[in-house]
């Protein structure tokens, strides 16, 4: 279950530079964050939370990249080029289970998602 307080929420997960939120405390700030990943959940909040907020807020943060693992749809988004005055993000690419999908830099690879099919129901 996500925590939220204040408007903020506690991504599936994130990746930061080596011990980037040493000390920081529960709610850091997402500055230098490089990218947030969220799994979609089997409940009535997953499309207005992780489809329609989230992608809103962390664009707005100016996170470089937002992986959304839509277990629904069997699908993998990712959200890149942030556009911080209006939330979201510019450049969206979707790809379905099983196939590569390039992450941008800053993170600058390519994600086979084929092991991902073994996480739906």
């Amino acid at each position: 279950m996500e925590a939220y307080r204040e408007g903020r929420a506690k991504p599936d997960a994130v990746l930061t530079p080596e011990a980037h939120f040493a000390g920081a405390g529960e709610w850091a700030d997402p500055d230098g964050t490089l990218m947030v990943v969220e799994v979609t959940s089997y409940d009535s909040d997953t499309d207005r939370r992780d489809r329609h907020e989230k992608p809103a807020a962390y664009g707005q943060a100016g996170i470089p990249v937002y992986l959304l693992i839509d277990r629904d749809s069997c699908t993998i988004t990712v959200h890149s080029a942030p556009d911080r005055k209006v939330g979201g993000y510019r450049t969206l690419h979707t790809a379905k289970f099983g196939e590569k999908v390039s992450v941008p830099d800053p993170i600058g690879i390519e994600l086979d998602t084929e092991i991902l099919k073994n996480y739906v129901r």
